[in-house]
């Protein structure tokens, strides 16, 4: 009998933070690349993404880029940009990169970077708004 890490992977589910403008962007991005795995995306912390992942910490999921396997895989920060770059067509062979040990201080860089953008971001929100427009991490790929 196959194990979930021995099957292939048929779909992904990525959790976005639907209240950051850098998260809601990369979503329309993803919507429009080629994929070699189906993605479902699905807003972090709603209704719909509680009950799809129940034992998930969904509070994590607003600060973390986190990617569901259709057969329970859980990956995030770095791992999960690297698994949504691997479901696109034109990046695989980046995400494959990405996964070695050359590439990974790419990748963290990356997270970093959408990071720093997220916290420009909330700051600059908080000063107009009084609320945070987005948490540290986003929680799509970036």
């Amino acid at each position: 009998m196959a194990t979930a890490k021995s099957r292939p992977v048929r779909h992904l589910t990525v959790l976005y933070d639907a209240n950051c403008p850098l998260c809601v962007h990369i979503r329309h991005w993803l919507l429009g690349q080629r994929w070699l795995v189906p993605l479902r995306l699905v807003p972090a912390g709603s209704y719909e993404a509680r009950q799809r992942f129940p034992v998930l910490d969904h509070a994590a999921t607003l600060r973390q880029i986190t990617v569901v396997g259709d057969t329970g895989q859980v990956w995030t920060g770095t791992d999960a940009f690297i698994v949504c770059l691997w479901a696109l067509a034109e990046h695989r062979p980046r995400a494959n990169w990405l996964a070695t040990p050359a590439g990974r201080p790419f990748a963290r860089a990356a997270m970093h970077t959408a990071s720093a953008w997220r916290a420009a971001v909330r700051t600059n929100g908080e000063a107009e708004s009084g609320e945070p427009a987005c948490d540290d991490q986003c929680a799509v790929p970036r």
